[in-house]
């Protein structure tokens, strides 16, 4: 004889929290709080080398722009450390994508877009 599953695992309902709910010793960020950032978490972290896993100072800058999407003025920038700068550029210039390549000197060289 067959057993009715309902009689063994009685099923759960799923629980609907209120509004309002919050777990028991959970800590709520206010928006004031994103000023309290500890000093040693808001560091200016030197500009790096774009290529994946790749930590080394940047020394290039490769500009470029995708012309399905951007406009023939926009340009956006990686950085290559000299180990990159060859990979980098093929892989942009494999694309069209390549525009122009220009040492980098400081972080004041750099055009955010």
């Amino acid at each position: 004889m067959v057993e009715d599953s309902s009689e063994i695992a009685p099923q759960r309902s799923a629980q609907v929290q209120p509004e309002n709910f919050q777990p028991e010793n959970s800590a709520q960020i206010q928006p004031e709080d994103s000023a309290q950032i500890p000093p040693q978490c808001s560091a200016q972290i030197p500009p790096q080398c774009s290529a994946k896993n790749c930590r080394a100072s940047a020394v290039w800058q490769l500009h470029w722009n995708n012309p399905k999407i951007h406009t023939p003025d926009r340009r956006k920038t990686w950085l290559a450390c000299a180990e990159h700068r060859p990979t980098l550029g093929t892989f942009l210039e494999a694309r069209g994508f390549l525009r122009e390549v220009t040492p980098f000197a400081s972080s004041g060289d750099a055009v955010v877009s």
